[in-house]
């Protein structure tokens, strides 16, 4: 039997302390594509779409893609942005509701609106009006989700990577097609179960090459193989969204056809969130500050590979401005040299030096411009532009292999010893060639200071002779406490310190 399936991919990380909104431009300037055109740019990459498109070719479906919609994670999605491509994905379940046997979605997790906290649980809402109660929907998630009753009252599948870096996403998309081909031929009836520890993120942010979730994913892909347990996901959170449901989750989709799997899907659920509430102080990265990183990468030597240094707290993608200077304006202080800043993402910057030449000495204001509160302000600097590009490059590593990206209008200024990558769009290091592109070898550099928290990892840390990490004070900064919640439930840790988990 040929089976007709709805696909969409509707993928943002919203921070609600970033000003402004991520509008469509934001979105087209990542992916925006609508229809069966999205395959040719992603269906073959690394990503949620290429799993799926492996089941549906091996089980003969009629696939039905609505939209590709992916921005980089920065403010909340405005509501004209939102309803726009919510609509899309609506009017297309609309057209062919007659026709179809199942739905799959491709979501974050940690959407947020201008007009409501929970992006994915509003779609889905949406969505089950249009196809009513029983058509099995089955959607992916970024590990980093705050997942809502809503959202799993309202789909039966969900699977989440298990790999941050994430580099499971194609595995991911062909488990959850895999789960709803079983439920639309009958032969399971998927139903999910959600557990919430009262904590605002997993101490280690999900990481799964280091540190207590380890064990934890490994036990989830072991308990997969389980008659009746169909999938299980250990969501860390994304504490940079101020909303009710912030905080990690465990969901276990099981199948409700077989006698005590719900029993056994609890006490898995169960069981692991209880280890991530016992371990919610076990950090595994310690931070340093922006004259301690400055003094390391001072005293590294470059032998044995280049010092990476994590910008953690200006990772844009955890929605921060990406402009912070902090850091920078350290490793200048304390004379380092061969080395590389990237990106810092300065739209006007990047416009003043396209308005040079390559080679031309030019003085000018660099970063801090967004909220100079959050990693410091513009450093004036004087500098040799080595670069200037339209900002275009192709991924090869393990996160953005076979994916075109573009940094916008991007200039390589080198100052006193350091190349800064000046970039007019919103992104953090996932790819050498990110640098590559860009006349950037990051192999003979002494040291590579990357905004990012984790994913530069699965590029950057096998030519690395060490990796430190730096809380360069800026908007996603691991110190919780400098941000003001207004929104999330209480009590909830840190914030508050008497807080049990029963």
């Amino acid at each position: 039997m040929t089976f007709t399936v709805l696909s969409a991919e509707f993928v943002s990380e919203n921070n609600t302390f970033k000003k402004g909104f991520t509008e469509l431009r934001d979105f087209a300037a990542d992916c925006l594509i609508e229809g069966q055109e999205a395959f040719r740019h992603r269906g073959e990459a690394i990503t949620e779409l290429a799993g799926l498109a492996r089941v549906a070719r091996a089980e003969g479906w009629r696939l039905i893609h609505a939209i590709s919609a992916l921005a980089t994670p920065t403010a909340p999605v405005s509501r004209a942005a939102y309803d726009h491509i919510a609509g899309v994905i609506c009017a297309a379940a609309e057209r062919h509701r007659t026709d179809l046997d199942g739905i799959l979605l491709s979501l974050h997790g940690a959407q947020v609106a201008e007009h409501v906290e929970d992006g994915e649980g509003e779609l889905l809402r949406r969505l089950r009006a249009v196809v009513g109660p029983d058509l099995p929907i089955a959607v992916t998630l970024d590990l980093h989700a705050n997942v809502t009753r809503l959202m799993t009252d309202s789909a039966q599948i969900w699977v989440s990577y298990k790999t941050y870096p994430h580099v499971d996403l194609v595995e991911v998309g062909s488990h959850a097609a895999r789960l709803l081909q079983s439920a639309m031929a009958g032969q399971s009836r998927p139903a999910t179960l959600r557990r919430t520890i009262p904590i605002m993120n997993e101490a280690n942010s999900g990481r799964s090459d280091k540190g207590p979730l380890v064990p934890r994913y490994a036990l989830a892909r072991e308990e997969e193989r389980e008659a009746g347990i169909l999938a299980v996901s250990l969501n860390a959170g994304f504490p940079e969204a101020d909303i009710r449901d912030l905080g990690p989750t465990v969901l276990v989709t099981y199948d409700s056809a077989m006698p005590a799997a719900e029993t056994r899907a609890a006490a898995i659920a169960d069981a692991h969130a209880r280890s991530i509430w016992d371990n919610r102080d076990q950090v595994v990265n310690i931070f340093l500050s922006t004259a301690e990183a400055a003094a390391e990468a001072l005293a590294h030597d470059p032998a044995n590979g280049p010092l990476v240094i994590a910008d953690y707290a200006d990772n844009p993608g955890a929605g921060a401005y990406g402009d912070a200077t902090g850091l920078l304006g350290a490793l200048l202080d304390a004379g380092v040299r061969n080395a590389c800043f990237a990106p810092v993402i300065d739209p006007e910057a990047a416009i003043e030096l396209h308005r040079h030449a390559e080679g031309e000495t030019v003085t000018l204001p660099v970063g801090g411009k967004q909220d100079p509160a959050y990693g410091g302000g513009p450093l004036i600097l004087t500098g040799t532009i080595r670069r200037l590009s339209d900002g275009s490059y192709r991924g090869d590593g393990p996160m953005l292999g076979g994916l075109d990206r573009s940094f916008g209008p991007t200039a390589v200024l080198h100052v006193d010893g350091i190349d800064i990558l000046i970039v007019t769009e919103s992104e953090q290091m996932l790819d050498r060639q990110q640098l590559y592109a860009f006349g950037i070898d990051p192999t003979r550099k002494a040291v590579l200071a990357l905004k990012s928290m984790q994913h530069f990892r699965a590029a950057f840390e096998p030519i690395a002779a060490r990796v430190i990490v730096c809380d360069s004070g800026a908007l996603a900064t691991p110190d919780v406490t400098r941000r003001t919640y207004t929104r999330v439930r209480r009590p909830i840790w840190p914030l508050d310190k008497m807080v049990t988990f029963p």
